[in-house]
């Protein structure tokens, strides 16, 4: 985001010239004739000296002034009392004096909306904070259990936010509707709020006009963190009484009521304001309001510390700035989720550190994203090895933050707001020498910012204070090594040396939800791909002495650990599936649960293969006999040489297959891939467990489609680059794979309007399936911006493969 402006210069150096925000960095003497300021000199092309003493910059040929220690424009501050306040008609925020280091002379506010029905999305973020509003009104066929009306603010500073529900005072569920209307003031449907304390935090927020069609009765309020609100509106309707007992109501007069709620470090507050301005008189009673029909102004603001956006320029290679112009809001959205020490996951549900998610998203987009110090790329991976578990090197998956982490550590009779990290995820291990390998080794900047990089010293985890970079990236690598050394050693090829879940937990890679893999230990993709990428970049790493003096043999040991795991894990998933039993399996799928489409069964004319989704599942599951999409995983993260060229060729093969046959015979609907198809499972568990109405049932994930994609791509370029792979000699294969490819992409394109969205489902009719928000049919929504579902904007078809 926008640096701030203050910048009295104090050099003592010669021709120092100032540079907003960096008073101490050095510029050279490039633009003619330069002028004595204090002990600093500037140039007047660029500078304004006051008082002898302090520079203020020129920005976009205009002086800015001086107010006290800071720089301002006039069209968008003015200076009272040696104070900035901001002018609201420029700056779109909503009242409030603005002074000291949170007033930027830049403070021009970024909006977008996104529309997901019943969800509407609007985002605002400026210099001073970041905040999405969703605005939830049921549609007619909408399921009322699940749906009605609320308002929802989220912001990603300590994963905070507000929500509130309405109800019909006196009518039906269904209807009453809620809207979000243009200011009056601003013609904004969204401003921002800054209010300087004094002391402490400054306040801030966003607000905004909602509009009621009815009589509402606001029946429950819910302020402090975003793990709070998701503990209500995704589990059974927790509330915990330390919380909700201290959210307060007031009655400010002038139609004005207030909620509050000092959070559990007794320092932070949240505010939710309404207002009307009908000329209708809001009523409390007890934890309740009592709304009229009309328009009422809310303001949602909090006093806790900011993160530090990254804006489109910072995110983005400059080879790659040309986005902002073809995909501005997909863009805005990648800066929404992007801060200089960390990206995001999505929004609004997981506005926080998740590290599955940022390296995926990191490998996926790395062709666009910037490089360097103070780059996206380097917030993805320091925020990584920050986190890491230094005792068994196991990194981190998820931080908790803010309130939430404050209310669990009281949990276990600790007064704390330290944040918690949470390791039970198997997964994100693996990536992390992926990324730093693809960064460090494969990318030229990377490589020459290496040293410096992994020389920084760890500050946000108390646990690895003193540890630098290479120092955590190392007890990464060695527990990979370790784990993985029983496999490839000779004769331990045996399931029990695979890698399992944690003793203890039910989910460890990506289908993290309850039956995602089918109560599953052995998963699937962490086996055949992840484990042996992993294995290749601790060997690139090492071959570029990141390893030595400790480990100047791994990269030797490390690459021939993952020629074993590469050419002999896939047989342990294999599933085989005779055609007549193949036939039945999917008649029966079909008609046992009632599905509206057809089974496709008369396309099954040899025996279907594919690889189960996990080893040792529920209900004595030896296999989980699920197809999925998992195949991508191997497809984008290994390009080495196989010594089984056979197996290769057996494995691409049937991934075409499954892209190119219609579900439930493969994974290919209209809509996109399902990531899970549990036709063949043969045990009536299989279609209660995946369903269109399960996060990782047979519903569509966007970034699943693009490593499908992309990994197809990359196979096909290793034919095309020359390397003797059997298949690549092969028409049929080769044929097929790029058949697949095509379709596949065919199936991307005609689904554009979705791909920014995490997830999305399916409704079958007239013939074929149409688009569901997924929302519509779970308790869990569908994050309408997500990290990993913004990787199209570097995933592009290759044309010449059409």
């Amino acid at each position: 985001m926008v640096k701030l402006l203050s910048v009295q210069i104090q050099v003592a150096a010669l021709a120092a010239l100032a540079t907003p925000g960096l008073s101490s960095r050095f510029i050279s003497r490039a633009d003619g004739q330069l002028f004595a300021c204090g002990d600093a000199f500037y140039s007047k092309s660029k500078y304004t000296c006051y008082d002898g003493t302090f520079l203020c910059p020129v920005l976009n040929g205009q002086p800015t002034l001086r107010c006290n220690r800071d720089c301002y424009l006039p069209e968008m501050y003015s200076c009272v009392d040696n104070h900035l306040v901001q002018v609201q008609a420029a700056t779109s925020t909503a009242s409030t004096t603005a002074s000291g280091p949170s007033a930027s002379a830049s403070c021009a506010a970024t909006r977008f909306h996104l529309s997901d029905p019943p969800y509407e999305d609007y985002f605002l973020s400026d210099c001073n904070s970041a905040a999405q509003v969703v605005v939830t009104s049921p549609l007619p066929d909408s399921n009322l259990t699940r749906i009605g009306p609320r308002l929802l603010v989220a912001w990603p500073a300590g994963n905070s936010g507000v929500v509130v529900f309405f109800s019909p005072k006196g009518g039906e569920n269904g209807t009453l509707a809620i809207s979000l209307t243009n200011s009056s003031s601003t013609g904004n449907q969204l401003d921002g709020v800054f209010e300087d304390t004094g002391s402490g935090n400054p306040v801030v927020g966003v607000t905004g006009s909602i509009k009621l069609n009815t009589t509402a009765t606001l029946s429950l309020a819910i302020l402090g963190s975003i793990r709070t609100i998701r503990d209500f509106t995704e589990g059974p309707s927790l509330l915990q009484p330390s919380i909700q007992q201290a959210v307060k109501f007031a009655d400010k007069g002038n139609g004005t009521v207030e909620l509050t709620r000092l959070w559990l470090d007794n320092t932070t507050t949240t505010t939710l304001t309404f207002a009307s301005t009908s000329g209708t008189i809001p009523k409390i009673n007890n934890q309740t309001v009592d709304l009229e029909a009309g328009t009422y102004t809310f303001t949602a603001s909090y006093n806790y510390p900011q993160l530090e956006q990254l804006d489109n320029q910072e995110i983005l290679d400059p080879s790659a700035r040309s986005l902002q112009a073809q995909n501005l809001t997909q863009v805005d959205s990648l800066s929404f989720l992007s801060y200089t020490d960390k990206l995001l996951a999505g929004g609004w549900r997981f506005l926080t550190y998740f590290g599955r998610d940022t390296m995926i998203s990191l490998l996926l987009t790395e062709p666009i994203l910037s490089t360097g110090e103070g780059s996206a790329t380097e917030a993805v991976i320091g925020a990584v090895l920050e986190r890491l578990n230094r005792t068994d090197g196991s990194a981190c998956h998820e931080e908790t933050i803010g309130d939430y982490s404050t209310y669990l550590n009281l949990q276990n009779n600790i007064t704390s707001t330290a944040p918690q990290y949470d390791y039970k995820m198997i997964d994100t291990d693996y990536y992390l020498p992926i990324v730093l390998a693809d960064y460090l080794i494969k990318n030229p900047n990377g490589q020459s910012r290496a040293a410096a990089f992994l020389s920084k010293t760890a500050t946000v985890n108390p646990a690895n204070a003193g540890l630098t970079y290479r120092q955590l990236a190392l007890i990464n690598a060695e527990k990979i090594m370790n784990t993985s050394a029983p496999f490839a050693t000779p004769g331990g090829q045996t399931k029990a040396n695979l890698i399992h879940l944690k003793d203890g937990q039910v989910v460890g890679q990506w289908r993290d939800s309850e039956f995602g893999i089918g109560g599953g230990r052995i998963p699937y993709d962490v086996n055949t791909a992840l484990v042996p990428a992993a294995l290749n970049a601790i060997a690139s790493l090492a071959s570029a002495g990141l390893f030595s003096p400790e480990h100047a043999d791994w990269n030797a040991t490390a690459a021939r650990y993952a020629r074993v795991w590469e050419d002999q894990t896939l047989s342990f998933f294999e599933v085989s599936v005779p055609a007549a039993e193949a036939r039945d399996l999917l008649d029966s799928y079909v008609s046992n649960n009632s599905l509206p489409f057809p089974s496709h069964a008369d396309e099954v004319n040899s025996s279907v293969t594919y690889y189960a989704i996990a080893l040792d599942g529920n209900n004595n599951q030896s296999q989980v006999r699920v197809m999925n999409t998992d195949d991508c995983f191997r497809l984008f993260l290994l390009n080495s040489t196989s010594s089984d060229d056979a197996q290769l060729s057996a494995f691409l093969s049937q991934t075409a297959d499954h892209i190119l046959a219609p579900f439930p015979v493969g994974l290919r609907t209209e809509v996109g891939l399902v990531v899970a198809n549990p036709a063949y499972g043969g045990d009536a568990v299989y279609a209660q467990n995946w369903t269109r109405a399960d996060y990782h049932g047979t519903v569509v994930w966007s970034w699943q489609l693009a490593m499908m994609a992309k990994g197809l791509e990359r196979q096909i370029a290793r034919c095309q680059g020359g390397e003797k792979l059997g298949w690549c000699g092969d028409e049929t294969v080769k044929g097929k794979v790029a058949r697949a490819y095509n379709v596949l992409w065919d199936t991307i394109e005609a689904n554009q309007a979705y791909l920014s969205s995490e997830v999305w489902s399916w409704t079958f009719r007239e013939g074929v399936f149409e688009v569901t928000p997924f929302g519509e049919l779970s308790t869990t929504e569908s994050d309408v911006v997500q990290l990993w579902s913004l990787t199209f904007l570097a995933v592009r078809r290759d044309e010449g493969l059409r």
